[in-house]
């Protein structure tokens, strides 16, 4: 059984330690941060978000989790891997708050400018190989800052999605997105579906392709399929349905944690640290470019060295916290807590948890340890 701890996200006294901050500086010191790192260099993994989309982890929060790495003598850079290109993406985390000044440490993309840096690595009866980041892969401890949210193909989205979407590279030199995350999100040769009788020719798919690869002419969709990543932001932004790419759900829960144990294979033993921010827990990725309204209260910061555990406590958590109104829940009449990111999206996304669990990536077992305020 695995410790998980937690700091709820109320504020019970009008003072500092009481805050969200000032109750991660708590959960940092709780995990005694010098039990796993040393004078080396430690990535801090996170979601940049997109030019729209500012519900990520915020840079408040990075800034003490860089600050407690320094205090120890590691040295912590802020990371993520390509969603937009390099140079336009760096600019998003800016845009967003995330710079050196505003996190205190240097803030660096994982795969490359271009995304194609990267490593193969075996992955799993789904996916075989897949192309982890190189800085990720080459690093040799990490703490994962996972912003907790639904998500239209995982349903759930927390620190698997993070490590499985986002520490793998959105495509390979050779072999493109078949070796990517985009193997993860198709099935087959994942080729795009589009149904011109229900196509507005509205351009949604043009403005939101974040490769600029989609375009029309004469009334017809004109797609570059050899470099698309199939990330499937335009069939989530099409308001008719008219694109899609194939998905079986089962299989995608699965090559997500394989995804995952391929990228934390490339870490020793206990140099990988987990922290989920229960905090504006929207229905959407992050990578979307705009950010919906939450559709769950905040509720709180867990810390774990247990990817599986610290992934259940969050599923269990969000289970029994109130839902909001006037959102995407109160649009699906959802009114009261209990699995609501199921009723969403209608996805089995504790199969990702459970696939972790089986390929030894931790215990849903764990010990909730709630810090006293």
């Amino acid at each position: 059984m695995s410790n998980v701890y937690f700091s709820k996200a109320r504020v019970d006294k009008w003072k500092y330690e009481h805050s969200m901050p000032g109750k991660l500086e708590g959960l940092l010191k709780k995990a005694e941060l010098n039990r796993y790192f040393a004078n080396e260099y430690v990535a801090v993994k996170t979601h940049f978000g997109s030019f729209g989309a500012h519900r990520i982890v915020r840079p408040v929060f990075i800034r003490k989790v860089v600050d407690a790495l320094i205090a120890i003598g590691s040295k912590p850079f802020v990371t993520d891997t390509v969603r937009i290109m390099g140079v336009e993406y760096l600019e998003v985390a800016n845009h967003n708050g995330i710079n050196n000044l505003s996190v205190g440490a240097p803030v660096v993309i994982a795969d490359g400018l271009y995304g194609n840096d990267n490593i193969m690595v075996k992955a799993g009866d789904i996916l075989k190989e897949i192309a982890v980041a190189s800085l990720i892969h080459d690093v040799p401890a990490m703490v994962v800052c996972s912003h907790v949210k639904g998500h239209i193909n995982a349903g759930y989205a927390g620190a698997i999605k993070n490590m499985a979407m986002g520490g793998v590279s959105s495509s390979h030199r050779e072999c493109g997105w078949k070796c990517g995350r985009g193997s993860m999100h198709t099935i087959g040769e994942g080729r795009m579906k589009w149904d011109e009788e229900l196509c507005e020719l509205c351009d949604q798919c043009v403005e939101i392709c974040p490769l600029d690869i989609i375009s029309f002419s004469g009334g017809k969709m004109e797609w570059e399929e050899e470099k698309c990543w199939r990330c499937g932001r335009c069939e989530r932004g099409c308001p008719t349905g008219s694109i899609g790419f194939p998905q079986d759900d089962e299989r995608f829960m699965r090559s997500l944690a394989e995804a995952t144990s391929a990228v934390l294979s490339t870490f020793k033993e206990h140099k990988v640290l987990y922290i989920n921010f229960l905090t504006e827990v929207q229905p959407e990725c992050d990578c979307m470019p705009a950010a919906e309204v939450p559709v769950i209260q905040d509720a709180g910061i867990l810390l774990s060295d247990d990817i599986v555990a610290i992934e259940q406590a969050s599923i269990d958590i969000l289970d029994r916290t109130a839902v909001l109104g006037d959102s995407l829940a109160s649009d699906e009449d959802i009114r009261e807590p209990g699995d609501t990111f199921g009723k969403l999206h209608k996805k089995p996304y504790n199969i990702q948890v459970e696939e972790a669990e089986r390929l030894g990536l931790g215990s849903r077992d764990y010990d909730l340890i709630e810090l006293e305020d």
